[in-house]
């Protein structure tokens, strides 16, 4: 397995210190989330400083975006890293996309199944396998002249991922993507039960094998050797957890574990602004489920206990929270070669 660092983008200086200081202690790569910045000009930064990483949205918020324009960036981008960046992306939600972007959102499965298609009609334009006719039913893109086609590089298999949580998601990404984002927010029990025989279904809709699918994972690890040390970070963890177990659509997650009501009460105390209480209802069972937990030097084994077999790349979720409180990037490092020493 590969081990990434997830991060925001941010102030570019930063980045390549962060970029950097990944790539020196060992790690595999980064993924760029898209909140209030975008990441294209962060993965630049970071590329810069670091080009020997492996690069990735996770995830680019697709819908605002012309799949040309996505597909132009992503082609640069692969240019630049020499063919390690992947492109990730996502439908974010309604209220985003409407109201924030402006622009048009439903059906977002459907309309986000053929934009993966109208970005690889775009890339093989670029490549100049076939000429640019792509009329799908949301998008088309039909004009690309000569004087408007990217420089051709040798780097033009690029991976398109897309993010997935549900079952018609995960049967779409079986079926067309390279990969899928799976929700920090996830148990063993979700991934082995609904997700991967999803994919698989949609894999064999497509005539593919599941194992053409790459899972991509963002695992909330909170490594330290006393309890002292993994007091922040596991704070951070159960914040995080109650954060996105409010959302109503995701209260099978905890359901399915034997802990129902637990997203209407996070939902309820969202609502109230009671931060504190939602961090409080996350018991240390739900953390055993949702989290990794544990001495520095047990972290890789547990990783691989967990997701052998499953995942092709952990994606931490708080090492730049770990870092940025004082913990070496060196051991993270240590847990990234563990993971990828592993046959």
């Amino acid at each position: 397995m590969e081990f990434d660092l997830m991060t925001p983008p941010g102030d570019w200086a930063h980045i390549a210190q962060l970029a950097r200081s990944a790539q020196d202690a060992g790690l595999s790569g980064i993924v760029f989330t898209e909140t209030d910045l975008t990441p294209w000009m962060s993965i630049s930064a970071a590329v810069t400083a670091a080009p020997e990483l492996q690069y990735a949205t996770g995830v680019a918020v697709a819908f605002p975006r012309s799949p040309m324009i996505a597909a132009a960036t992503a082609w640069e981008l692969a240019g630049a890293t020499r063919g390690r960046f992947r492109l990730g992306l996502g439908t974010q939600v309604r209220a985003h996309v409407e109201r924030r972007y402006g622009s048009a959102f439903d059906p977002p499965g459907p309309r986000l199944r053929d934009y993966v298609h109208a970005v690889r009609a775009c890339f093989a334009a670029f490549a100049g396998r076939e000429r640019l006719a792509y009329e799908g039913e949301y998008y088309r893109l039909t004009l690309l002249p000569h004087g408007f086609v990217p420089p051709r590089h040798e780097y033009g298999d690029i991976k398109v991922d897309v993010s997935a949580v549900g079952p018609w998601m995960c049967r779409m990404a079986g079926a067309v993507a390279d990969g899928i984002h799976v929700h920090p927010l996830h148990s063993v029990h979700y991934l082995r039960t609904r997700l991967l025989p999803a994919v698989a279904e949609g894999a064999a809709s497509a005539g593919r094998s599941p194992d053409d699918v790459d899972l991509i994972v963002p695992v909330f690890i909170v490594p330290g050797d006393t309890p002292e040390e993994r007091a922040p970070l596991l704070r951070r963890a159960r914040e995080q957890i109650a954060f996105y177990g409010s959302t109503k659509n995701y209260a099978f997650q905890f359901d399915d574990l034997g802990f129902t009501g637990t997203s209407a009460r996070l939902n309820e105390l969202l609502k109230a602004g009671d931060l504190d209480g939602m961090r409080e209802t996350i018991t240390d069972e739900m953390v055993e489920h949702f989290a990794v937990v544990g001495p520095w030097d047990s972290i890789a084994d547990t990783l691989r206990e967990r997701y052998r077999g499953v995942a092709a790349r952990i994606v931490s979720y708080l090492t730049v929270d770990s870092v940025a409180a004082g913990a070496p990037m060196q051991r993270w490092g240590e847990i990234a070669r563990a993971l990828r020493a592993d046959p």
